[in-house]
């Protein structure tokens, strides 16, 4: 029995929710085309249901199999890397494992990324190592329009634990891959910021694959960058994995910030949580959010749930919410799913600016608390506090009035 949901409900037995079939194969998220082969990849156009959110007039040059920029040595994107002793800090080509073991590109962006990075960064914390200080990698566009592409490989050994974030800036064309292996009993963070300039583009797919009874969090950061589109996916090596996914996002007028997640549920007695929240601002800003849950035929006695939530800060803005649920196994602890996208509280502004709080904190305190639980979850100090920092950054760019209701 399998059974695909696409809705805002929650769904503890699916036995006793529908009986037979009722997954149409082509619709399977596990069935999307995957290749390290350019060419397999045909440019989208915006009707492919993978693309059909996505503004792909506006990606520019993003999608040309073209090799990373260099004006007389200065590179369109270069990066920095800063690692607590320990750490093992290399490079991989091309089938040099373990490099691509793990991701294999799920788009053409992913695919021109990977043929396009001779050496790709890798990154190796060893068994047994808890590292007291974050792994930091600092990307730094040099220009708008300037192609640019990455790999990355970061592993975490056995009963290691770990923080690496993952900072991007300045501007570029830049599409990048993680390469994410989270050994057995290992602990491990990844953090990702795009705080890209408003020129910036970025196309990213995040791929990791959790151990067993090992712990993964990937936190997704997006506040800058003309158009953000990030996949962020994850599958498990072994039984009793737990992947936690976690993502905030702000638009402003003619930003694209889109986000879609993919939990592979092909072990038992695995965890996942993915919550994202976002706000958004000004004309044409836009975002989107796809969240898919596969949970295959083995993967007994999993738990899984989704949630997304969006604020519509003004008119002129859209957030689009998607979440998906395939179940294949009845033997399930639980597994569900919610979405809504809703406009600014105005019965919380009145009760603030009541207690003689102006308009303007007012704002921020209401918008402060509507992130409030997810960034309690991040629980990571210095992402905290740059967040708080750019959201009220953010608020201050524009005087919020009367913005309209959107309920899915």
């Amino acid at each position: 029995m399998s059974l695909l949901i696409d809705d805002t409900t929650t769904h503890q037995d699916p036995q006793a929710q529908l009986g037979g079939d009722h997954r149409i194969p082509d619709q399977s998220r596990a069935a999307r085309h995957r290749s390290f082969d350019v060419e397999t990849f045909a440019v989208p156009t915006g009707r492919e249901e993978e693309w059909r959110f996505t503004p792909v007039d506006r990606l520019g040059g993003v999608l040309t199999d073209a090799p990373t920029q260099d004006r007389e040595g200065d590179p369109a994107a270069d990066y920095e890397v800063r690692a607590p002793a320990g750490v093992t800090v290399g490079t991989l080509a091309p089938g040099e494992a373990p490099r691509g073991t793990v991701l294999v590109p799920e788009d053409r962006g992913a695919a021109v990324a990977s043929r396009n990075t001779a050496e790709a960064l890798h990154l190796s914390v060893p068994a047994d190592l808890e590292l007291a200080e974050p792994v930091r990698v600092q990307v730094e566009g040099r220009g708008a329009g300037r192609r640019s592409n990455a790999h990355y490989v970061l592993e975490a050994g056995r009963h290691s634990r770990a923080l690496v974030v993952l900072d991007h800036t300045g501007a570029a064309d830049h599409t990048g891959n993680l390469e994410v292996i989270v050994g057995d009993g290992a602990e491990l963070t990844v953090v990702s910021l795009q705080r890209w300039d408003d020129g910036a583009v970025h196309l990213a797919q995040h791929e990791a694959l959790v151990g067993r009874d090992a712990t993964y969090k990937h936190i997704a950061v997006s506040l800058g960058g003309s158009i953000v589109r990030m996949n962020s996916n994850v599958r498990y090596a072994g039984p009793g994995g737990d992947a936690t996914l976690l993502g905030v996002y702000f638009a402003d007028a003619g930003q694209h910030l889109e986000h879609r997640s993919f939990v592979d549920h092909n072990a038992p007695r695995c965890t996942s949580l993915v919550t994202y929240k976002g706000a958004l601002q000004g004309q044409t800003a836009r975002t989107v959010w796809v969240g898919d849950v596969l949970i295959r035929q083995e993967a007994q006695g999993i738990e899984t749930y989704e949630l997304n939530r969006n604020l519509v800060l003004t008119d002129g803005a859209r957030a689009d919410s998607v979440p998906n649920l395939e179940i294949e196994t009845g033997d399930i602890a639980g597994a569900g799913h919610a979405s809504s996208t809703g406009r600014f509280d105005d019965e919380q502004l009145f009760y603030l600016m009541s207690r003689g709080i102006d308009e303007a904190n007012a704002r921020r305190l209401v918008v402060r608390g509507f992130f409030a639980d997810i960034i309690a979850k991040i629980g990571v100090p210095e992402v905290v506090d740059r967040l708080m920092e750019a959201i009220d950054a953010e608020l201050q760019l524009t005087m919020v009035s009367q913005p309209t209701e959107t309920e899915e």
